[in-house]
């Protein structure tokens, strides 16, 4: 017996409507589930959007407040895919109301946040899943599994990067996302976030690190209207930028490894060039979102001109073979957020969490705080580990 769980989705941009997407493809690929997601509500501030989401995908009413989401009794799942300013009140209210919630990282404008939703949902007895999706990929999976059993030695140090060009020109609409108030801390949270969470995914905690920051385009256009997404601006009044365009960090980690993180959005030439690589005392493996089905690995008793082989993942490789029957046969970044969402129904079914929740949401933020603190001393800041 399939059971019906009514969702809704609060805040219908780009990522809102990714949400529903994956909603709608989850029992394609998982007919196992035991809950079957029904569109009942899409809440959207902007007028239009609401009703153009429901036309399009489905869902049984609209709302242009998320508080009506909260007192629907036939809720009792939410993605918030609002701006980040908004993911506290949304996120501690929802689970208040006994609804299960999907929030996209990084929960909020700081560990302060971040907390609050963890400890509602903790409080309420809800489940809470969480936005990292890059985790959810059957090579990083594999590539976790390879580091955790000892196949590359003993981990020396590793590098994450996220570039990306989506603020790169100089026309692009000064919205939420560059003001402190109500974007946080810009790159840090937008891309770094993704980064704290790898390193802590692959390799443990962070025990302390360094950083810098910039900001590399000091003022935008103001829009005239509604945006979505990374809108352009021109013509309009000039308001500066107040969040990081990019930050670099050394880390230290518990293990005693060594990492660099580094992110920027305002990468000319860089498109999503997301990826990392781990060495280790006898091999290292090395992971580009691009190309994301595929590892490279180095690994045996070479150690000098030990060369590395391309391995693309498979079925039996965390969730890949719900997607595809073969190795060498692609998966996409919305197949990420199927996953996402595979996670976060059985947890509410099962009532035990599957893949990235809010406690790690919690995890990621302290990491990014330690990353604006230090920036803003220079010095070497120790991150601890969050509760």
């Amino acid at each position: 017996m399939v059971d019906a769980l009514g969702v809704a989705v609060v805040g219908f941009g780009w990522m809102g409507r990714v949400h529903t997407q994956a909603y709608a493809r989850v029992r394609h690929h998982y007919p196992q589930l035991a809950l079957r997601p029904e569109l009942i509500t899409v809440a959207e501030e902007v007028p239009g959007r609401a009703e153009e989401a429901a036309a399009q995908f489905g869902f049984a009413s609209t709302a242009r407040d998320w508080r009506e989401v909260a007192a629907d009794p036939r809720v009792r799942a939410v993605s918030i895919t609002a701006p980040n300013f908004l993911h506290r009140e949304i996120g501690v209210a929802m689970a208040e109301a006994g609804k299960h919630i999907w929030i996209e990282k990084p929960v909020g404008l700081g560990p302060g946040d971040a907390r609050a939703v963890a400890d509602a949902v903790a409080g309420a007895g809800v489940q809470g899943a969480v936005g990292f999706n890059y985790r959810n990929a059957p090579a990083v999976e594999a590539a976790r599994d390879l580091i955790a059993s000892g196949e590359i030695g003993r981990v020396t140090h590793v590098r994450i990067r996220l570039f990306s060009d989506y603020a790169a020109h100089p026309e692009g609409a000064l919205t939420w996302r560059y003001e402190r108030e109500r974007g946080g801390s810009g790159v840090l949270g937008d891309l770094a976030s993704h980064g704290a969470d790898l390193a802590r995914f692959l390799l443990g905690d962070i025990a302390a690190l360094t950083a810098d920051t910039a900001i590399f385009l000091p003022e935008r256009a103001r829009p005239a209207g509604a945006t979505a997404g990374h809108s352009r601006a021109t013509g309009g009044e000039l308001g500066p930028v107040e969040n990081e365009d990019y930050v670099s960090c050394l880390l230290r980690f518990a293990s005693g490894a060594r990492g660099v993180l580094e992110a920027c959005r305002v990468s000319v030439g860089e498109q999503n060039n997301y990826g990392f690589e781990v060495h280790g005392t006898e091999g290292a493996v090395f992971w580009d979102f691009r190309r994301m089905n595929e590892l490279g690995v180095s690994r045996g008793a070479g150690y000098q001109d030990q060369p590395v082989s391309t391995v693309h993942v498979g079925p039996g490789q965390g969730e890949f073979g719900a997607f595809q029957p073969g190795a060498g046969n692609a998966m996409g970044y919305d197949d990420l957020k199927v996953i996402e969402a595979y996670r976060f129904l059985r947890s509410v079914a099962e009532g035990v969490a599957y893949g990235a929740t809010t406690a790690d949401a919690v995890r990621s933020a302290v990491v990014l705080d330690a990353m604006a603190r230090s920036a803003e001393s220079g010095a070497w800041v120790g991150v601890g580990v969050a509760s």
